[in-house]
């Protein structure tokens, strides 16, 4: 093959990945707690020989950006929804291990533990979880995560992030990990009563795969024609032979 299939290969094959980012961002334009990702590219430089003078480059999508911005956050009055405002993320126990999220539709399980709508149980800045005596009446989640029964404070509930931004990693729909050690935020604040939306901007990736669809044509045309251009260069030497 080529060195020019090569790169276009390459090119078409970090295209169509970014084109499926964008279009999992759109899809969860309404998913709560949602974080958009892009795709980051990087160029890699293979050396060729000396008869044929220079390399080739050829560049791959070898990673996805998670962009942080704060998403807008709407009132719901339910008393286990939780939005953070600013910075971090609520730590939640699976099966995987511990994981990141900024989605707070929390509800008590049949133990009285605060879980998310998959089951898991939010953990505490202790890294406990957080238990809802089942006879309270009247539950308030101060805007610095302590959490209060009938006027009694029970706990607090800790916001957490990545010590290296770059260690953050999507494992699934609204979940996060960490790559790296983790370290309590300050200066973010917990609302009551409220939810974080998507963060993913409908106009700007829409348009962005407006622009990759266009360029997924472009290269696919020039494909097809070098593969036509190879395709007669093999027949007119077959038949000269």
């Amino acid at each position: 093959m080529s060195q020019s299939l090569y790169v276009g290969l390459s090119r078409q094959s970090g295209l169509l990945r970014e084109m499926q980012t964008v279009a999992n961002n759109i899809a969860n334009i309404s998913t709560t707690g949602f974080r958009a990702e892009g795709v980051v590219f990087a160029e890699h430089v293979a050396a060729l020989e000396r008869s044929s003078g220079g390399g080739v480059s050829m560049a791959h999508a070898v990673g996805r950006h998670i962009q942080t911005a704060q998403g807008d956050i709407d009132p719901t009055g339910g008393t286990f929804d939780l939005a953070i405002e600013g910075d971090g993320f609520f730590l939640v126990e699976t099966p995987d291990g511990e994981t990141l999220t900024r989605a707070g539709h929390f509800m008590p399980n049949d133990q009285g533990e605060l879980v998310n709508a998959d089951g898991y149980r939010l953990l505490d800045a202790g890294g406990a979880p957080v238990f809802i005596p089942p006879d309270a009446e009247n539950i308030i989640v101060a805007r610095d995560g302590t959490l209060s029964a009938d006027g009694r404070p029970i706990t607090q509930l800790g916001l957490w992030a990545p010590v290296a931004s770059n260690d953050l990693q999507h494992q699934s729909g609204v979940m996060f990990r960490a790559e790296g050690a983790l370290e309590p935020v300050e200066g973010a604040t917990i609302l009551q009563g409220f939810l974080e939306n998507s963060n993913v901007d409908p106009v700007a990736q829409i348009a962005r795969m407006i622009e990759v669809q266009q360029a997924y044509e472009l290269g696919q045309g020039f494909l097809e024609r070098e593969d036509d251009r190879v395709r007669s260069f093999l027949q007119s030497v077959g038949a000269r032979s």
